[in-house]
């Protein structure tokens, strides 16, 4: 039998792979969309699939629906769902695949604190030394410039916005976490992240008068919010259901092995620059997912 911390680690890997291709794939694929469109259909798509789920496992009762009060998932939605993917979305169609995907994956560092604070996550030496080591990669990478192109035309702003959108995804995944501990569902957070975030997104196109770009996107645009919105789901099946198992600072910090994936396609096949900080950067961040997998979850009540 696989144990509880087995299950959630591989889970939370399997997670960390997606990611790593997604990102790649949603580089690709954002350069000819309206981010604000892109991130929308995507969340409206997904809600209703973890919606189904939701019902689904209980035993399509809508009066068991959930067991949190709703600002929980209100403010996951709006956090997680809305704005965070709509900085890094627009952040990553300005910047190049890897620094976006490194950046991201920099969420360990704002949510561990926040874990330890209000989850009472126990934080131990090695983790801490596994942030340390994330520390010291990030500002490795921050440190290469690279020029502007047609793929990533402003990096360094580009940069800010996906960490803006990190540091939002880290306060999402505390409460997140914290719902699950309080007995939600981890498809039910699923949903609430992604409905209500298409609700804030699609009232955000509405106020910028964006929506007619929803009702002219041609058949390859539509291919690729399908793709992107599969990868997606994949994404978070493994990675929300992880915090069943495991602490939601150690989960965050597996993902640190996703930049790693992206970074290689993206030399592979956009030519993005190959940078040796980044390579050095990428050794050291699977130094630090290697050292926080071995880590058992644990509170310090």
């Amino acid at each position: 039998m696989v144990s509880k911390e087995s299950c959630g680690t591989i889970l939370a890997f399997l997670a960390a792979i997606t990611s790593g291709f997604s990102i790649f794939l949603n580089k690709i694929f954002i350069v000819s969309l309206d981010p604000i469109i892109f991130t929308a259909t995507r969340a409206i798509l997904l809600g209703g699939i973890f919606f189904i789920f939701s019902l689904y496992k209980n035993g399509w009762k809508a009066k068991s629906f959930n067991k949190v009060p709703w600002k929980y998932l209100f403010a996951i939605g709006f956090i997680g769902g809305g704005i965070a993917f709509l900085l890094f979305f627009s952040g990553l169609k300005m910047t190049t695949s890897g620094r976006a995907a490194f950046l991201q994956k920099t969420l360990p560092l704002y949510v561990t604190p926040l874990a330890f604070f209000f989850l009472k996550e126990k934080i131990g030496k090695k983790q801490v030394a596994a942030l340390l080591l994330m520390l010291a990669g990030t500002v490795i990478l921050s440190s290469s410039e690279i020029t502007p192109s047609e793929f990533w035309s402003n990096p360094h702003f580009g940069d800010m916005l996906v960490v803006a959108a990190t540091m939002l995804w880290a306060v999402e995944n505390t409460i997140s976490r914290k719902a699950i501990l309080l007995g939600e569902s981890n498809f039910i957070v699923s949903f609430g992240r992604m409905f209500f975030g298409a609700l804030l997104l699609f009232g955000i196109s509405l106020l910028y008068g964006k929506i007619y770009l929803l009702l002219s996107l041609p058949l390859v645009q539509w291919i690729y919010i399908l793709i992107s919105s599969v990868a997606l789901f994949a994404y978070m099946l493994s990675y929300y259901w992880s915090m069943k198992y495991i602490n939601v600072s150690k989960a965050a910090t597996i993902l640190s092995f996703s930049p790693v994936i992206t970074l290689l396609l993206g030399i592979s096949f956009l030519k993005e620059p190959v940078l040796s900080f980044q390579l050095i950067g990428s050794f050291i961040i699977l130094a630090a997912a290697f050292l926080i997998s071995r880590v058992k979850s644990e509170t310090t009540t």
